[in-house]
């Protein structure tokens, strides 16, 4: 018989960079008593994303980070003057193009009741604005 589960967690970031939150997700995966299944993560923002990335180096989300800040600057670098939606700050619209270059939600099967993620995954939010935010990802668990 099938089940479900659903929950929300809120994040607090502190400007851009990376959120890891894989051991708040596992616990709350591995709560729900399910052997097999597939949690879905959702952000309710545009200007964040979810990323299953490396989290042994930090220099990972170092790299990732200056990345896509070159990549795709604030409106104030003269490449950017194309841009219309400016009156947010220099880096919100910058924000709204790297939340759609990146994913808003993700997969993850449950095996043996546990996440399947490999030995150095981790489930990250990028926060891609530079003040302080307060996120919410929706986990929604199908399985047995």
């Amino acid at each position: 018989m099938s089940q479900l589960a659903q929950t929300q967690f809120n994040l607090s970031t502190r400007g851009q960079g990376l959120y890891e939150f894989t051991r708040d997700v596992a616990a709350w995966a591995q709560d729900q008593d399910m052997q097999a299944g597939l949690l879905t993560l959702f952000v309710r923002h545009t200007s964040c994303s979810l990323l299953i990335q490396e989290n042994a180096d930090p220099e990972v989300q170092v790299d990732l980070r200056n990345f896509f800040a070159r990549l795709v600057p604030p409106t104030t670098d003269p490449s950017m003057a194309y841009l219309t939606h400016t009156y947010e700050g220099p880096d919100d619209m910058p924000a709204h193009i790297k939340s759609a270059m990146m994913p808003v939600s993700l997969s993850v099967p449950l095996v043996a009741g546990q996440l399947a993620l490999g030995t150095w995954q981790g489930i990250y939010l990028f926060e891609h604005r530079d003040a302080p935010h307060q996120r919410q990802v929706v986990a929604h668990l199908a399985g047995q």
